[in-house]
């Protein structure tokens, strides 16, 4: 970080959804870091007169030092839509343009040019007629940054909820379950705690796949055959690992009280949970990339685009979480 200031882009998603105005509102307030705005300088102006909030765009240049935001101000990185943007309305020749923002800020961080990247929402469908798969953006980023075994952990307060699986039909996930995939997480989000949240030996319970995690094998073998032969290997390797643990007690007080983290076998399973806790303010961290990225913990949500009903509560949080990610990085 130069100057001690952290520079984050934040990439402003799909332009016809509610990111803009999430990045107008974030705008309004002092932040400790300098936020780089990645998108169309027209939409945010746009957005912002339609949300009746002050905003001055400055043109971002990444040779000046960087500096704390201020409230009403904001630096644009301009990379403009295709065709003009109509709040809710998708337009499917926008796609290229916002997968650009996310290229250009993933590009800016690997060449440590920015310290953390900040994803406001996208519109996957949209994205996809782009003639490139989009299956979301943590898929996306590993890709272009070269990893291969990204993690998602969400986090709401003091609950942290990670994926062995992410964006797959339920249908495809027992076959996706293997143990090379569960130790593979299950040591990426060991990593991840101890480094983002310097957690000396992180507590991870493991859930099962099926209901009562098997019923001692009369409801399904994955966990006899698969989990719990991993868990003892990574057991073996130190890892505090717990479980197959069953999904329906899992998120009881009593076990998250002795946990740090729950590794859930797919999306739902354990993100259901996650956003009941705290939707609107829990953050997206993508573990096992070489950079810092947060994200949103919500949609694009395009019904309530231009209207001032968007709660920007999750994309502040993911901000903060940012900031504080890239200080520990430099302690």
């Amino acid at each position: 970080m130069s100057n001690s200031v952290a520079r984050i882009a934040l990439t402003i998603g799909e332009p016809a959804g509610i990111g803009p105005d999430l990045v107008v509102q974030a705008a309004q307030r002092d932040w400790p870091c300098e936020v780089v705005a990645i998108g169309g300088a027209k939409v945010l102006a746009e957005r912002a007169a339609a949300l009746n909030l002050p905003i001055e765009l400055k043109p971002y240049s990444p040779t000046r030092a960087p500096t704390p935001a201020r409230p009403g101000q904001l630096l644009i990185e301009d990379l403009p839509p295709a065709s003009p943007v109509r709040c809710g309305q998708l337009d499917p020749t926008n796609a290229p343009s916002v997968l650009s923002t996310l290229d250009r800020a993933c590009d800016g961080c690997l060449h440590a040019e920015f310290d953390a990247m900040v994803t406001a929402p996208v519109h996957k469908a949209n994205l996809n007629f782009a003639e490139r798969v989009f299956v979301g953006h943590t898929e996306y980023l590993a890709d272009r940054c070269g990893a291969s075994q990204p993690v998602m952990l969400l986090v709401a307060g003091d609950l942290r909820v990670a994926l062995v699986t992410t964006h797959l039909p339920l249908r495809a996930v027992p076959d996706a379950v293997t143990p090379e995939l569960i130790a593979l997480t299950a040591r990426q989000l060991d990593a991840g705690l101890k480094t983002a949240f310097g957690l000396a030996r992180p507590r991870i319970i493991v859930l099962g796949l099926n209901p009562h995690a098997g019923e001692d094998g009369h409801l399904g073998a994955e966990e006899h055959e698969v989990i719990e032969p991993v868990l003892a290997q990574l057991r073996a390797e130190g890892l505090d690992v717990t479980g197959p643990v069953p999904a329906d007690t899992a998120f009881t007080p009593a076990q998250l009280d002795a946990t740090d983290a729950v590794l859930a076998m797919y999306h739902d399973q354990g993100l259901t949970v996650l956003k009941h806790r705290g939707f609107g303010g829990a953050v997206n961290i993508t573990l096992g990339l070489p950079i810092v990225r947060t994200s949103v913990d919500h949609g694009t949500a395009l019904e309530l685009a231009g209207t001032g009903r968007a709660d920007g509560g999750s994309l502040t949080e993911a901000i903060n979480i940012a900031h504080s990610l890239c200080l520990r990085r430099h302690v």
